[in-house]
């Protein structure tokens, strides 16, 4: 082995002596060529400091080194080289490797300048918070950063519940394509979409824990459409309670009479009218932490898995259990376990078979048939949403006010004047902080949910509550703000109620004048709801 090494060294000095004695004008066009965007699996960023231990070993530094891959072997001593030439092995668990950078650099021994060797290194040297906690141990190797949540982060309300429950204009945006009224009726118009389902989120087993160097602040699970290349819907976040003395399970609260949080409730549907044979529902299994020497919070991926809703000819898949294996890495990413102990062959005894099925991390997902109270009220909502069964109603009651606005009140679609409606203009803004939408279905609960009680309902609840200056900004993963915010919020709501009762009246005006309840300052703003500015477009409409 050891003269295997040698010759391979021997090999790629040689190849470097030939790439180094090029003619002057050979030389001169590599430094003023762009370098190769090509990926390079031999680039590598070290993670964590590691002292050689016996002759052969090379010792590295976590900060600013970067090394060479010359040679990869199975037991995952890998040999590399350093900047300054020095060669040896390292565990390849204290490497990064780095498949989409700019790679045209060379490695040679006396360490003269490169032209993009800063660039380069700059890039390289960005480790986050997973890849030490990684290298340290502190987390299973197949965790990765939440995709999702980066989505969530990066992209604005793009991938927002509150994006998509907006009207879709059409081609001409003159008027809407996913937005119509029954004349005789009065009422939204039923649409019908490829995909309509509602699945139960059962439980997680055998899921990894992180190790004593975070503190967890939430496990919850990140779903969507998905159809193998991209997002399709809105991301929707189910919270997962879990017990310490099962820590590799996680469970979630099936709905109960609208009683549970929305934050908890497994109960959810999928509309969606993509048209991709491949369509399906992706759970990306999270926590939120926060690290104990550094502080620093971050939103780790704890595998993902996949249904798929249509089989290979095209039909729904039925309504049962579904048990799905859950794999490390990204969705991007394939055969990547959740924890290095876990292998993916499968061993060739039945008992060992048995023994290593129980293993394997799994998500249980339930398809359920529903009513036809309720696939009525689903086929009134938008083409595409994903949420919970327990929002259904006033999603619908939002859906029919908006068409009301929009459809029979305006005096033509050519009229641009703003629209004055509290409720279309902060409705949307619950969906992204479900303690609100909480406090929204217990002060509706029983009414009879005609739109006028609905208005009254929520102008003396959430729209009073989303401009208390008592109420801090909502903030995920954040217990003393969630605790906090639930204080005000049903404080303010039992206030509320009494008042009424000493009225008889809900929604009042005086309910804003009261010296009792003080308000943030009225802005026009807070009144109106701009359709144009909440779905981003740019619309010329004709004033006649």
């Amino acid at each position: 082995d050891d003269d295997s090494d040698d010759k391979e060294v021997s090999s790629d000095e040689e190849d470097d002596d030939v790439d180094n004695d090029g003619s002057s004008d050979d030389e001169e066009e590599r430094r003023t060529a762009k370098p190769p965007l090509h990926p390079d699996p031999h680039i590598c960023t070290v993670l964590s400091d590691f002292k050689a231990q016996q002759e052969g070993d090379l010792s590295v530094q976590v900060k600013g080194e970067i090394l060479r891959i010359i040679r990869k072997t199975a037991d995952g001593w890998w040999l590399a080289q350093d900047t300054k030439g020095n060669r040896g092995v390292v565990p390849k668990n204290y490497l990064k490797v780095h498949y989409n950078f700019i790679t045209g650099l060379c490695f040679i021994d006396s360490g003269a300048p490169h032209s993009n060797w800063s660039t380069v290194r700059k890039a390289l040297t960005e480790i986050d918070a997973t890849d030490v906690l990684s290298a340290m141990g502190a987390i299973p190797s197949g965790f990765r950063p939440s995709t999702l949540n980066k989505l969530l982060v990066e992209e604005g309300v793009t991938y927002t519940a509150s994006h998509y429950i907006q009207p879709e204009l059409s081609q001409s945006q003159l008027s809407f394509r996913d937005l119509f009224l029954d004349p005789d009726s009065g009422r939204v118009r039923a649409r019908q979409v490829r995909i309509c389902v509602c699945f139960t989120l059962w439980s997680c087993r055998m899921i990894p824990t992180p190790g004593v160097g975070v503190q967890v602040l939430s496990r919850h699970i990140r779903l969507c459409a998905f159809d193998g290349a991209q997002v399709l819907s809105n991301i929707h976040t189910v919270r997962a309670s879990y017990n310490s003395k099962s820590p590799k399970t996680w469970t979630f609260s099936p709905r109960m009479t609208g009683i549970l949080p929305s934050l908890l409730d497994g109960d959810c549907f999928l509309r969606c009218n993509s048209a991709s044979p491949n369509l399906g529902i992706l759970f990306e299994l999270g926590v939120t932490f926060i690290r104990n020497s550094t502080g620093e919070r971050g939103d780790l991926s704890c595998g993902w898995a996949f249904l798929k809703l249509t089989d290979d000819t095209g039909n729904p898949l039925p309504n049962r259990t579904y048990e799905l294996p859950v794999n490390g890495g990204t969705p991007y990413e394939k055969d990547v376990a959740v924890e290095a102990s876990i292998t993916r062959a499968s061993p060739t005894g039945v008992f060992q078979q048995m023994l290593h099925t129980r293993r394997q991390p799994k998500l249980i997902v339930k398809l359920k048939s529903t009513n036809s109270r309720s696939r009525t009220q689903l086929s009134l909502l938008p083409d595409t949403l994903l949420h919970c069964v327990s929002c259904i109603h006033l999603l619908v009651l939002h859906r029919q006010l908006l068409a009301d606005t929009l459809l029979m009140e305006r005096p033509t679609m050519q009229n641009a004047d703003l629209i004055c409606s509290p409720i279309l203009s902060t409705f949307p803004v619950l969906l992204d902080q479900p303690d609100l939408l909480d406090a929204l279905r217990v002060s509706s609960r029983d009414l009879t949910y005609l739109k006028q009680e609905f208005v009254k309902v929520y102008l003396s609840s959430v729209y009073f509550l989303l401009h208390s200056p008592s109420l801090p900004c909502h903030r995920w993963a954040d217990p003393p703000s969630e605790e906090q915010r639930a204080r005000v919020i049903y404080s303010i709501l039992d206030s509320l109620k009494h008042s009424q009762h000493t009225t008889g009246q809900a929604g009042g005006p005086e309910v804003f004048v009261d010296p009792m309840h003080p308000h943030l300052a009225f802005d026009i703003t807070e009144l109106t709801f701009d359709l144009l500015t909440t779905k981003n477009v740019s619309v010329c409409l004709l004033i006649t």
